[in-house]
């Protein structure tokens, strides 16, 4: 075979050149500032063997190559191959072009397609950046660097850990497939996906597969989360899970943003905030999740829609505003929540928790508040009591005590403790009532002030008084499980997902103006 036509002549010269077929057959010895030149390479030694009838080179000693003006070489020994342009060096390996520096025990310089490749550990530097890799592949012509095995890149400000990555020189453009993490060296925040996209220079990144953004007191979780360092800002998409991991709370949906520097998070379709408090859970769903502030002092707002659902207790709302800091959700617009039995209505409700258990503490329900629950034995009986404002404590999560202040009223059904026969009805009339319930069921009443009300036997009960004025049962709007509170007029949520709006303005303002009011009626119960 010729390669006559494919490549262009090798030439060489040195100080000395001699021949030893005993020690070296079919070698020309060369000794002292050898150089070799071929199609645009241009090699440098101390000493080599050139063998003519295979066209090879093999060079000693301080051996630097040169391609062009931009490449260049240095290392302890070279194998230089003219028929295929291979060329293979070992010992300190140097290796520059315009954009990096590489370094290596042994690289193989495949002159035709442009590509240097190692498999025994390597680092790269460029002006971002040092890329350490035990294998890898570098395509001079289009900058790039495919890393395997045990892959770091390393900067001031990160430090990423991969096992297979596509990196650009020029531009800091990083590409990642598998297990892959990202450090911040300044505060310890960490990114972790299986596959991803990553501006070294930017610090913008994409992540897809098993995304997970680990900050000091959150973990985000997505399909697909996009991460803005510089600006503190990150979007995910689908299946997104929100851990706090100082107050055991998770946030759920299917687009949230985080503004990392406001320490703010907004979540809609199918958002849902979890409060974890020992072995049961607090689901509040709504059509718009808002989370600000830092730990001690967060408020999550729960805008349209509102469902909650506990096994101990269920509500529904337009909106609800939590304090954690002050253990107390507030709910408004045509509020009512469901504890046992009973059904508990008025124009706000406030839920107050304690801060260290995070378990139900008390309850106020201020205006038109009214509770009722079915008898016992009758589907069309129903116990009611109705006032101006309400006061409910809570011992082990159930509604044991309720305090009615202000134009009291109550439908009470008396029953037989052993037959449970229905013995009498008493509709009472009081400024305030004091009931203890068990098991959501009266257990005795105290009347604080003088009453003014008759006991009836059942058939004489007039049907005027069976619902007291305000009667509304809402049975069928109650979550039954965790599932239902995604269920709106009977129908489920299967939004499709999209990038959303955070709530309106005046959304806000009717609800900072409410709570204004709240404020304002708080101090006078309490």
């Amino acid at each position: 075979m010729s390669f006559s036509q494919e490549k262009k002549k090798l030439t060489y010269k040195a100080e000395i050149q001699e021949v030893n077929d005993e020690k070296f057959p079919g070698a020309n010895i060369l000794i002292g500032n050898v150089k070799m030149i071929h199609d645009g390479v241009e090699l440098t030694c101390q000493q080599a063997l050139y063998y003519q009838k295979q066209n090879f080179f093999k060079a000693f000693g301080n051996v630097f190559i040169k391609q062009g003006d931009t490449i260049t070489q240095t290392s302890d020994y070279a194998d230089y191959d003219a028929n295929s342009k291979q060329a293979l060096s070992w010992g300190k390996v140097v290796l520059k072009d315009p954009t990096m520096t590489l370094t290596t025990d042994t690289l193989q310089f495949d002159r035709i397609n442009q590509k240097l490749y190692y498999k025994t550990n390597g680092t790269i530097k460029d002006a971002t950046n040092t890329l350490k890799s035990r294998v890898g592949n570098y395509y001079l012509e289009t900058k790039k660097f495919i890393a395997t095995t045990r892959v770091t890149v390393v900067n001031p400000e990160h430090h990423l850990e991969t096992n297979h990555l596509d990196y650009y020189t020029d531009t800091g453009l990083a590409y990642l497939y598998g297990p892959s993490t990202i450090t911040n060296q300044q505060n310890k925040n960490k990114i972790y996906c299986e596959r991803g996209f990553y501006n070294t220079k930017t610090d913008i990144s994409h992540f897809l597969k098993n995304a997970k953004i680990f900050l000091k007191e959150r973990t985000i979780e997505g399909d697909s989360l996009y991460y803005d360092k510089k600006r503190g800002f990150a979007s995910a998409t689908n299946n997104i899970r929100v851990i706090d991991t100082v107050e055991n709370f998770v946030s759920k949906g299917n687009y949230a943003e985080f503004f990392e520097k406001k320490d703010s998070l907004f979540i809609i379709k199918k958002a849902v905030a979890i409060s974890i408090i020992e072995k049961d859970s607090m689901f509040v769903h709504g059509d718009t999740l808002l989370v600000t502030g830092k730990p001690d002092k967060r408020i999550i707002r729960t805008y349209h829609n509102v469902k909650i659902f506990k096994s101990d207790l269920q509500g529904k709302c337009d909106s609800i505003y939590t304090n954690q800091e002050k253990g107390i959700t507030k709910m408004y617009r045509n509020p009512v929540i469901w504890s046992e039995q009973n059904q508990i209505t008025g124009d706000s409700i406030f839920l107050l928790s304690n801060k260290e258990t995070k378990k139900l503490d008390s309850l106020k329900v201020f205006d038109n508040s009214f509770i009722i629950s079915k008898d016992s034995l009758s589907i069309n009986d129903f116990n009611q009591i109705k006032g101006r404002n309400m006061l409910g404590k809570f011992e082990k999560n159930k509604l044991r005590m309720l305090h009615v202040l202000g134009n009291a009223e109550s439908v009470y059904y008396n029953r037989n403790e052993q037959t449970q026969i229905l013995e009498t009805i008493t509709v009472e009339i009081s400024s305030n009532i004091e009931f203890v319930l068990d098991n959501g069921e009266i257990e005795t009443i105290k009347y604080i002030t003088k009453s003014d009300g008759k006991t009836y036997p059942p058939s004489k009960f007039p049907d005027d008084l069976r619902k007291l004025k305000g009667f509304i049962w809402r049975e069928e709007e109650q979550p039954k499980s965790k599932e239902d509170i995604f269920i709106n007029n009977g129908q489920r949520d299967t939004t499709p997902v999209r990038k959303g709006n955070p709530p309106k303005k005046e959304d806000r303002l009717n609800q900072k103006n409410a709570e204004k009011k709240d404020k304002k009626t708080d101090l006078k119960i309490n």
